[in-house]
């Protein structure tokens, strides 16, 4: 275990055939030259070249390193934020800390911040949460944010498995499972966007509140095992939490075991038939909120767009269903004939589900890989069942797949928690009721 605080390398992109950008304050090269102001960097000749404003080369290299001098702070242009789900976009973000410019072997560009953890995890909690949230929300997220990120780091470096592969399973004729970890970056430590942890600098107004919340928890971690917990998050498990297995590989965690996210017990998802009563019902639990002031709270701006976190019902014709499928999987099924689920996780979401078209039939897992197979950009989750109109000769003419939850669902709950504090619960408490068997412990 650790006794100060790690520092760690942030990719704000990658892949970028040209970076814009604003030093706001004085920045320092290797050689010594300061510089400040409006920069340009792009590839060429093998090299990335930094320019100023005016043309003027500044340096040329296959690195370029800007290191801060007192508060300085840097803006990167067009930074693209929700890779690949539905709130995708692009924004100007600024950031504390260093930047490195680095040429990747094709020619393109990443952008790195070089940051301490806690400096990370004021940008992490204010871009994960509204700034007017509860402080012990944000304290709890603080604590569950800061395991997470310093396990990834400390397995990373006891395995050694930088640049490895980020999609892991097995495939076959008749099978793909595939599930999606902590992309292992070969440049950096953790990416910027949802993959990782969403991390946008200070571009979102960083409370105070924020601030006190990471002070205030400084150096705590949720320990099990006398190891940091691989402390995972999702916005709205549903009513249930899920297992580790049902998303990544099939081991048991302890601490991240299914949890009724209510005062009473929840039945655990044993059958279709409980399936479909559960995602047909709106059972009491934290998460199920349609409380504005709360989830303006809890949701930045654009997680608001989305309302339908709890129960959702996504319906495709078997034109759009088939088409969906051959563009998202690279599979023809031909027509799809039936969706059947195999195998759920305690919280409904499913695990492995039987795709049967006129021309293929293939399982699919886990619960990530379906839904993307089944959505343009993500499925809100996997906990879903599927209802069918019937056209003609026998074959589905329309699906209707609805669900329950938003993510993965596994370990914390981001708006079960953010009821929980409203209801004034204490930080560890909230903790402690999604990392069942976990202790807190200040170890810098």
């Amino acid at each position: 275990m650790i006794d100060q605080e790690p520092f760690l390398s942030v990719g704000i992109y990658e892949h970028e055939t040209e970076t814009r950008g604003v030093l706001n304050g004085r920045f320092v090269l290797p050689d010594g030259t300061a510089l400040t102001g409006e920069f340009c960097v792009r590839p060429s000749q093998g090299r990335l070249v930094l320019l100023r404003k005016d043309g003027r080369e500044l340096a040329r290299g296959l690195e370029i390193r800007l290191v801060p001098e007192g508060n300085a702070t840097f803006t990167l242009r067009g930074v693209t934020i929700g890779i690949n789900f539905h709130w995708e976009r692009k924004e100007d973000q600024t950031f504390e800390g260093g930047l490195r410019l680095l040429l990747n072997s094709e020619g393109t560009i990443t952008a790195v911040n070089d940051a301490g953890v806690e400096q990370y995890l004021k940008s992490v909690i204010s871009s994960e949460m509204s700034a007017e949230a509860p402080i012990e929300l944000l304290r709890a997220h603080a604590i569950t944010s800061r395991s997470w990120l310093v396990a990834m780091l400390e397995r990373q470096k006891r395995f050694k498995n930088v640049g490895g592969p980020a999609r892991r399973g097995r495939e076959s004729e008749e099978e793909i499972v595939r599930w999606y970890d902590r992309e292992d970056h070969k440049l950096y430590d953790v990416c910027a966007d949802d993959h990782c942890q969403r991390y946008q600098g200070i571009t979102k107004i960083i409370s105070k509140a924020a601030e006190e919340a990471v002070r205030n928890t400084r150096g705590v971690f949720l320990i099990h095992g006398g190891e940091i917990c691989d402390a995972r998050y999702s916005k709205s498990c549903g009513g249930r939490s899920d297992v580790f297995g049902s998303a990544w590989e099939d081991v048991s965690v302890p601490y991240l075991a299914t949890v009724s996210d209510a005062t009473v017990e929840h039945p655990l998802i044993s059958s279709e038939a409980v399936a479909e009563r559960w995602v047909d019902s709106s059972p009491v639990a934290y998460c199920n909120t349609t409380d504005g002031s709360i989830l303006r709270q809890v949701l930045p701006s654009f997680d608001q767009e989305t309302t339908d976190f709890y129960r959702w019902k996504v319906t495709y014709t078997q034109e759009d269903l088939s088409a969906l499928l051959k563009k998202r999987s690279g599979i023809d099924f031909g027509e799809v004939h039936q969706l059947q689920p195999l195998q759920r996780g305690p919280s409904g979401r499913i695990v492995r589900l039987r795709i049967v078209g006129s021309r293929r039939t293939i399982v699919v897992g886990k619960e990530l890989e379906i839904r993307r197979w089944l959505s343009p950009s993500h499925l809100y989750s996997s906990a879903f069942v599927v209802r069918t109109e019937e056209g003609p000769q026998g074959i589905p003419a329309r699906f209707t797949l609805q669900g329950a939850g938003w993510g993965h669902g596994v370990g914390f709950c981001q708006i079960g928690a953010a009821v929980m504090a409203a209801k004034g619960f204490q930080a560890e408490t909230i903790v402690k009721h999604y990392f069942r068997g976990a202790d807190l412990k200040k170890l810098y």
